[in-house]
C-alpha cells in the first residue's frame, strides 16, 4: 500500500460505478478491473476494495452524497467518470503525479518483464505458490497442476516447468549450482527473496486472490 495515498473526493466516481458493474457488490481485490483501476489511479487494489466496501455500507455522508446522485443513473455516473477521466489533471498526468509519493510496487508485479513479455511478476508468483505445492520430481510437465497453471496464465506448459526449475536454483534447501544463462533466473530470484523464505500458507492466501485477474 502506498505510504501517502492520494484520495480525492472524485475518485468516488470510478469506485461506485465499478461497484455498480454487474454482478452488482464488492469485487475480487485483484479482479482484473480492480486492478485496472488501480493502476489508473496509483492506488493499490486493497485499498479500492476497501473503498468498495465503504460504497456498500453507505459508510459516510460523503458516500451517500454520492449514492444519491449517481446509484440509480448509470448513465450519470458514467458520463461523470467520463468527464472526470478527461479533466483529470487537465490532460497532464504525470505533472499531477509530480512531487507525489506514490509505491508502484504492486504496479510493476503487474507490467510484462523485460525478459519475457508473456510473464509477469504476478505470474511468477502464482508459480511460486505451485513451487511449494509440488516436490522436485512432480515439476514437469505431465502434471495436472502445472498444466492447469499454463493455462491460467495462457503460457506454454514448457514455461511453466522452466520457472519451477528456476525456484529450485533458488531454493536454499535444494542447494543447487545455478549452471543456467536463463534472464529469467534474476526475476525468479527476486521474488523468491520476496515470498521464498515466508510463510508459505500467507504466500497461499495471496496467490487465491491473485487468480482472480486470471478469471475476469
Amino acid at each position: 500500500m502506498a505510504k501517502n495515498t492520494v484520495w480525492q473526493d472524485d475518485y468516488w466516481l470510478p469506485v461506485m460505478q465499478l461497484y455498480l458493474r454487474r454482478p452488482v457488490g464488492v469485487k475480487p481485490t485483484y479482479s482484473r478491473d480492480v486492478v485496472e483501476l488501480s493502476l489508473e489511479l496509483h492506488i493499490a487494489p486493497p485499498v479500492l476494495a476497501e473503498r468498495m466496501r465503504q460504497v456498500a455500507m453507505l459508510s459516510t455522508p460523503r458516500v451517500e452524497h454520492f449514492w444519491q446522485n449517481y446509484s440509480d443513473s448509470p448513465r450519470r455516473l458514467a458520463r461523470a467518470v467520463k468527464l472526470w477521466r478527461s479533466m483529470r489533471g487537465f490532460g497532464q498526468a504525470d505533472t499531477f503525479y509530480d512531487g507525489v509519493e506514490v509505491n508502484e510496487s504492486f504496479e510493476r508485479d503487474f507490467q510484462p518483464l523485460d525478459e519475457e513479455p508473456t510473464l509477469t511478476p504476478v505470474a511468477l508468483i502464482l508459480i511460486l505458490d505451485l513451487y511449494f505445492r509440488l516436490t522436485p520430481i512432480t515439476m514437469v510437465a505431465e502434471t495436472p497442476e502445472v498444466a492447469e497453471m499454463a493455462q491460467l496464465l495462457k503460457v506454454p506448459v514448457s514455461m511453466v516447468v522452466n520457472i519451477l526449475d528456476l525456484f529450485q536454483l533458488c531454493d536454499p534447501y535444494l542447494n543447487r549450482n545455478a549452471m543456467t544463462l536463463s534472464a529469467l533466473l534474476l526475476p525468479c530470484h527476486e521474488v523468491w527473496q520476496r515470498f521464498g523464505n515466508g510463510d508459505t500458507e500467507k504466500l497461499a492466501a495471496f496467490a487465491e486472490e491473485l487468480k482472480a485477474y486470471y478469471h475476469s
